[in-house]
């Protein structure tokens, strides 16, 4: 009964990030404190928002007279939007465990998930490291030096070693090299397909947010590289636009579109594709294409407005590999039926090859990967593009 006698025996907080991070595993806490002068034993149930699909989420623990006790656990979102939590419950029994108290604490917390923002600051720390080479992200040799002098600097792996300057490594006794500063305010847009194909998931998430996530990540590249950065999105038409600037407000402006992102999965029309890049992007651009092909006839369907648009800008078509095809072929068959779902499965990786080759025919650039690796591909093609100066 003395569960019952007191009053504020128990108090119990939850504390989230002021926001979600979408697709990453974002911590939540919940602090408890303990004012009963024996021990108890504890059960947390707290009231996940549905969009998780956790029924049956409790925390059981045991606790000291008089203690506070500090609980952690993650939750993964899946899609942008806001996210409700319920009530935080606490169910507080003796140790001979015959009844139980309940408390309640917390209730109506909306926390709205955006597009990964964790990513962001990873990307963020590597793509400026002076030792990218280990986490993935290429040293692209440049093509002669008509860039303009930076600075000479200490030479580092991947340098290119042309660019030595010998009277300056004499002096300081030290390999040292002369930096070019690559154009600046040059004009990017990453165009975002969200239509049918851009559905499929991966590890929980649709190839569409991938795409967002990129996109945001290589925003925050774009502008630090002193670039301008913009986005659009399409499907029956172009929405979403973000005319590519470089002010010190221009990631927000484009962290709150990406969270606003909406589609219904629609055929893709890149008819108004075009004639919207036509009319509304003057100036010679890099226009990054998040989309996905599957076959070559879905690709010759849309080339001449992809031509179109690679006529007056510097184009790069961003398309993913199947990586569940990739798994069939790695199986060991063992009836008629596994041999014939890997042939088709060959067809299908063979025809996105194909398709990376047809756009490299008529001049577009192109990236076949995969959703898990779309980032660190996307940064790569970028700083590629800008080391050879084709832009």
């Amino acid at each position: 009964m003395l569960l019952f006698l007191s009053k504020n025996t128990i108090n119990g907080e939850r504390t989230t990030p002021a926001k979600l991070s979408n697709g990453d595993a974002n911590p939540i806490k919940i602090k408890i404190s303990n004012q009963y002068t024996f021990p108890i034993r504890i059960k947390i149930i707290d009231e996940i928002p549905f969009q998780f699909q956790i029924r049956d989420f409790e925390i059981i623990r045991k606790m000291e007279a008089n203690s506070n006790n500090e609980l952690n656990y993650d939750l993964r979102p899946t899609e942008r939007g806001e996210y409700f939590f319920g009530n935080l419950n606490i169910y507080v029994s003796s140790p001979l465990r015959l009844i139980s108290r309940r408390f309640t604490f917390d209730k109506n917390q909306m926390v709205p998930t955006y597009p990964s923002y964790i990513q962001l600051r990873k990307y963020d720390l590597i793509a400026f490291s002076n030792n990218i080479l280990q986490y993935g992200i290429k040293k692209i040799r440049r093509i002669g030096h008509t860039m303009e002098f930076e600075q000479i600097k200490e030479y580092i792996q991947g340098d290119d070693i042309r660019t030595l300057n010998w009277k300056a490594t004499a002096k300081k006794n030290t390999l040292m090299v002369n930096q070019f500063q690559d154009e600046k305010s040059q004009s990017v847009y990453m165009a975002i397909d969200k239509g049918r194909m851009m559905q499929m998931p991966f590890d929980g998430l649709s190839l569409l947010d991938y795409a967002i996530n990129s996109t945001l990540v290589l925003s925050n590249v774009i502008l630090k590289k002193q670039d301008k950065a913009g986005i659009f999105t399409f499907s029956k038409k172009v929405e979403n636009r973000v005319f590519a600037e470089r002010r010190t407000s221009q990631l927000q402006k484009i962290l709150e579109t990406l969270y606003n992102i909406k589609t219904n999965f629609f055929e893709s029309d890149y008819s108004h594709l075009y004639a919207d890049i036509k009319k509304n992007i003057n100036q010679r651009s890099l226009i990054i294409l998040y989309t996905n092909f599957d076959t070559m006839d879905g690709l010759k369907r849309q080339l001449p407005y992809l031509k179109g648009i690679a006529k007056s800008h510097l184009l790069v078509v961003i398309f993913f590999n199947n990586t569940e095809l990739n798994a069939i072929i790695n199986q060991k068959a063992v009836s008629v039926q596994d041999i014939y779902d890997k042939v088709v499965a060959n067809k299908f990786i063979f025809e996105k090859r194909l398709i990376a080759q047809e756009l490299k025919k008529y001049g577009i650039h192109s990236v076949l990967t995969t959703p898990e690796n779309l980032t660190l591909e996307s940064i790569n093609k970028y700083l590629e593009i800008k080391a050879r100066g084709i832009l």
